[in-house]
């Protein structure tokens, strides 16, 4: 298949490790896997604050940047986030709506229907769970509440994480519990957010994993923080890092640095298109 990254505003800033292990593991599987370069934000951040209007731009730029898929260019989209793929599919149709442009609603609605979450693509479009990977380590996943919630990913993480080589997979309590990050009501509920952490990193110290997996990096960044400062040794990895150790090329979470790739804008070997009007 050819697949087209779309990466994440806070995955192309500050974790590319996430966009770039999706590219090494689809290429790993046979595809052909494109970046777009006029890809930006989703307008997530914006809708969900309440800047409807703000968000207008935003949605048309990403409509602009990955309507080649309508066209035949790339026979999917897969998104490393569960939040970031959940409101392309369920909030861009509505901002384009609000403001009476139906021609953008559509398109965005459009290119939401050929929009995966990275589980949901292995499983449900490419049809595999065993991908390869080898990761001898102790894990347990927290399923975001986007991907649990709004897209409904269920067990398809699991799934796969289950079929990785060497891998000792725990269960963790209460593993449905939001983590308390939310995006800015991390910021305005501070203590709430910050009581939700202590429960979540309690439950992840409980499993003796070496490493809290999950499908996004925002949730990541609030776990992993708190595991960071109280010096757990746990450490948090995105599901598309785990899926991209092999055997020949491993990732250690012991020893590898947070970014062990440089490029954010290029992942690994990806091809990078330009902006398509």
């Amino acid at each position: 298949m050819r697949i087209a990254v779309f990466a994440t505003c806070i995955a192309d800033a500050v974790f590319p490790q996430a966009p770039q292990a999706t590219v090494r593991l689809l290429e790993r599987l046979g595809h052909d896997v494109f970046f777009p370069h006029g890809q930006a934000c989703c307008g997530q951040m914006h809708i969900n604050t309440g800047y409807l209007d703000a968000a207008v731009p935003v949605v048309r730029n990403h409509v602009k940047a990955f309507s080649p898929v309508l066209d035949g260019e790339w026979d999917a989209i897969v998104v490393p986030s569960g939040s970031c793929t959940g409101s392309i599919r369920h909030q861009q149709g509505m901002v384009a709506r609000r403001i009476g442009d139906e021609a953008l609603a559509r398109r965005a609605e459009a290119v939401s229907a050929h929009t995966y979450e990275l589980s949901e693509l292995l499983v449900d479009v490419l049809g595999v769970t065993e991908v390869g990977a080898h990761f001898p380590h102790r894990v347990t996943y927290h399923p975001t509440c986007h991907s649990l919630r709004i897209l409904r990913v269920g067990d398809r993480p699991l799934q796969l994480l289950r079929a990785v080589g060497g891998i000792d997979l725990v269960e963790l309590p209460d593993a449905e519990s939001c983590c308390g990050f939310g995006g800015t009501f991390a910021i305005k509920n501070a203590e709430i957010s910050t009581a939700m952490l202590a429960d979540k990193m309690t439950n992840v110290k409980s499993t003796g994993a070496e490493v809290v997996a999950a499908g996004d990096y925002s949730c990541l960044m609030h776990i992993g923080g708190g595991l960071s400062r109280i010096r757990s040794g746990v450490r948090a990895m995105h599901l598309a890092e785990i899926l991209a150790s092999t055997q020949d090329d491993p990732v250690n979470p012991h020893t590898d640095p947070v970014n062990p790739h440089t490029d954010p804008v290029n992942p690994h070997t990806a091809t990078v298109t330009d902006e398509v009007s």
